[in-house]
Order: C-alpha cells, then sequence, then structure tokens
C-alpha cells in the first residue's frame, strides 16, 4: 500500500503497518540554510519519523545537506541528489520524504534524479489525515485539502501524454489530458467547498442551540499527541479512547461535561497542531476549528514530558493568532505529569505560567483542581434564591438540586428552606416559593420552557 493517496484512503483506514503489509521503505531529508538557521533541527527529524512511521512506513536512513540557499532545480544541491539516489537505490528505498515544501517542478526533477517516488512533509501529513479521517466531513476536509496540493503538481503526472485529437465534446484541437483532469479538480474543489459551507452552517445551529441552553463551551487545542482526546474522555466519561500516535484525533468531538457544582459545560476536542502546519489544512478545517473560535475558554494541552513542550506551545499560540483566538481566555493544562522524573519540573511551569494546571489524564492527578478551574472560570449567570418549599412538593425540592446549585437546606415546620444559585430561564419554576430578599431577573423572562438540563 502506498504512503501517498491523493484521492481516497483504504476503506478500513488503516496503514500498512496495522494491516501486515510491508511498510514502504522510506529515506529522509532535510536542508538548512545559512541565512535561516534551525536550532530544531534533530528534533524536526525525529517528529518527521513519527509522521512516517504513523503512516506506515520504516524510516531507513536520512540525510540533512547545508546551503546557502534552495537550489531552484533540486532543492538540494545536484551533486548531493545524486549521491544520495545511489544510496536509495543500494537500499531499496520506496520513497523520499523531503522536509520543505517542494514545487512541483523541484518534484519532477528529483523523481527523475532518484527514480523513486518523491514527496514532502505536507504530503505526508495529508496523507494520514486521508488514513485517520472518519466522519464525513472529516473526509471532505481532507479531500479539499489535497486537491489544493494536487492542482499545480498534475503535470508530473501527465508528463508521458501528447495532444489528443478533437472530436464531440472536445472544442478545437482538443484537450491534453491533463487540461481535463485539472478542470475537473478545480470542479471538485467547488463541490466541495459548496459541501462545506453547509457544514459550517450545520455547526452555526448547533451552536445556536447550546447557547439557548447557556452552556458555555470549552475549546482544547494543543500540540499533535499532547493527550487531548485522553483529556476529554476522563472528564465527560465518553468511551473514545485516544492513542500515542500523531493525529490519533481527526474528527472533532463536543461532549457534555457536567461539574460537581451542578455546572454544565460543553468540551470541544480539535485536530492537533504540529510545527509549521501546512497553510491548506488550516483552510479546509476551518468549519472545524470554529469551534475554537466561538468558543468561552481555550484549554492549551501541553506535553510536559517532551522535552521539546516549550517551543510546541509557541507553536500553538501561533496558530492560535492566525485563526485570530490569541486574546481568548486561556487556562493552560501541563499533561502526562506522571512521566516527569522529577516534580521540579512542574512546580518551575506552574510558576513561569499563571494560573496553570498540572495533571495526568491517564491516572486522573489534578482532575479534581482542573474542573474546580473550569468550574470558576466559565461560573455561569445564575440567581440567587431563597425558597420556601412546602415537604409535599417534593419533584420541585429535586429539580432545584437538578438545575442549581444549592448553598443551605433546611427543613422546619413541613417546609423545605432552600437557598441556591438557579439559572436565570428557570425563574418562572420556581416563582411561587421565593422568599423576600432574593435576585430577581432584570427583565421578564420569555414564557418559554426551561432547558437548564
Amino acid at each position: 500500500m502506498s504512503i501517498v493517496r491523493h484521492f481516497g484512503t483504504r476503506e478500513d483506514g488503516e496503514s500498512s503497518a496495522a494491516s501486515g503489509e510491508v511498510p514502504e521503505k522510506v529515506f529522509l531529508i532535510r536542508a538548512e540554510f545559512k541565512h535561516r538557521p534551525r536550532p530544531d533541527g534533530a528534533e524536526a527529524m525525529t517528529e518527521l519519523a513519527n509522521l512516517v512511521q504513523t503512516a506506515g512506513g520504516e524510516v531507513l536512513g536520512e540525510s540533512v545537506q547545508k546551503l546557502q540557499r534552495p537550489v531552484s532545480e533540486t532543492y538540494i544541491g545536484k551533486g548531493k541528489a545524486g549521491q544520495l539516489a545511489e544510496e536509495c537505490r543500494h537500499r531499496q528505498i520506496d520513497t523520499v520524504v523531503f522536509y520543505d515544501e517542494l514545487t512541483p517542478g523541484q518534484g519532477r526533477n528529483l523523481e527523475r534524479v532518484f527514480d523513486c517516488k518523491i514527496i514532502d512533509r505536507t504530503t505526508l501529513i495529508l496523507d494520514i489525515f486521508a488514513q485517520r479521517a472518519r466522519s464525513r466531513e472529516g473526509k471532505l476536509q481532507v479531500e479539499l485539502a489535497q486537491l489544493r496540493h494536487l492542482l499545480p503538481r498534475l503535470t508530473r503526472f501527465w508528463t508521458h501524454l501528447s495532444r489528443q485529437k478533437g472530436g464531440i465534446g472536445m472544442r478545437g484541437e482538443g484537450e491534453t489530458q491533463l487540461e481535463t483532469d485539472r478542470r475537473r479538480v478545480q470542479q471538485r474543489i467547488k463541490r466541495l467547498v459548496t459541501e462545506l459551507e453547509r457544514v459550517r452552517q450545520h455547526r452555526s445551529v448547533q451552536r445556536q442551540g447550546r447557547r439557548r441552553r447557556n452552556w458555555p463551551l470549552a475549546s482544547i487545542v494543543g500540540y499533535t499527541n499532547a493527550g487531548k482526546t485522553t483529556l476529554q474522555r476522563w472528564l465527560t466519561g465518553a468511551a473514545a479512547l485516544g492513542e500515542d500516535k500523531l493525529f490519533a484525533t481527526l474528527d472533532p468531538s463536543t461532549r457534555l461535561l457536567k461539574l460537581g457544582t451542578n455546572q454544565r459545560i460543553l468540551l470541544s476536542d480539535t485536530v492537533g497542531f504540529i510545527r509549521e502546519l501546512p497553510h491548506q489544512l488550516i483552510e479546509a478545517f476551518k468549519a472545524t476549528l470554529e469551534e475554537v473560535v466561538e468558543s468561552d475558554l481555550i484549554l492549551h494541552v501541553a506535553d510536559l514530558s517532551d522535552p521539546q513542550v516549550e517551543f510546541q506551545i509557541a507553536e500553538v499560540d501561533r496558530i492560535l493568532e492566525q485563526l485570530g483566538v490569541n486574546d481568548k481566555p486561556t487556562l493552560t493544562v501541563f499533561n502526562k505529569i506522571d512521566r516527569l522524573a522529577s516534580p521540579d519540573r512542574l512546580e518551575r511551569f506552574l510558576e513561569r505560567y499563571d494560573g496553570a494546571v498540572g495533571v495526568s489524564a491517564t491516572n486522573g492527578t489534578g482532575m479534581a483542581r482542573l474542573e474546580a478551574n473550569l468550574s470558576r472560570r466559565l461560573r455561569p449567570v445564575r440567581l440567587h434564591l431563597k425558597l420556601s418549599v412546602p415537604l409535599e412538593r417534593s419533584a420541585v425540592i429535586a429539580r432545584i438540586h437538578e438545575v442549581g446549585q444549592v448553598v443551605k437546606l433546611k427543613y422546619r415546620a413541613n417546609r423545605a428552606w432552600i437557598e441556591a444559585h438557579v439559572p436565570p430561564r428557570c425563574f418562572s419554576e420556581f416563582g411561587e416559593f421565593v422568599e423576600p430578599g432574593s435576585e430577581t431577573p432584570e427583565r421578564p423572562i420569555e414564557d418559554l420552557p426551561c432547558n437548564c438540563r
């Protein structure tokens, strides 16, 4: 099975390694430029190797070349390209992956030199996304990103074809197969954009429904494999399991979290970010990332056990700035503290990041503190009511416990004396039991069913 899927993926979505097929033999190449130093070279190559492994490939070697600037024809020097091509032939390499994005011309020239498949990191990430997409929305977003990336590179696949003869449906001298395919790809892109716009409108309707319930929305963001899905699963009790893989979650989910204070908030899990995330991915996934834009609070989850955690935090902040949400209230959550060799590391980061919380989404350490922090930051508008309810109206007493936060409760003279914080829209349910000294809504509440559940 090929690592690269330009138009689709296996029906079961499994990688070759998982399905028992022989993995592709892969060689990695990265360039370093004197005018653009890269201090994170080793970490970037390790991450690239992890991406290849996630896609189902096996890395057999790598090379880093230092250059003044990229070579226009082959990106790396021609002599180095020939030397590496000979090494790849000796190792029977199937695919060469370049860290930086290649131009269509560079890809064509390098394929002639290496005589094997040449892809770049963007194509690799798109392939992983194609494997991970499960929902119709996710598949639409991945296909759109793939086609936008493929369109300027179609020439590589049709350089061997000559012009066709004219005929029915062909004007003038006819079209090349390249021109035909380019038009079809452009038409497909237009259809995908239209379908994703419907998805965006559907999400907007869903958000409006949630707003009517006055439920705040918290979006979980973070670097890929930081433990976002595992954190959401632990907090909400969802059955979905997180995986220790890059981009384990592609299709985001929004789940209800009920806190100990009887508050209800929505937790939205999002696709993981990565360094130098391809622009077309951000564009294609805007329908999904709108959840972040519309959120009341951002939970920035970071893997504290990763040596590159500071770089990863900065990279996520950069992408959030691109989305225009860098000024939203943010709670930093340092995850995987159970993997730390020393607690001093957690203390240092908690001192540097004001209000941050350290947790382990695997064993639950620190989750109570995180929930208390969420409750404080997302505290909804509530009325402070003092109520006197006859004991025979037990259903009313139970309802107050269900939708409100009971502060005091006393039983005296066949009545329940309750002091509670209650959502404003539920005021009409308890109006006849309200005692003097309670808060009342500033304006009349519509005579609508209470949506506090």
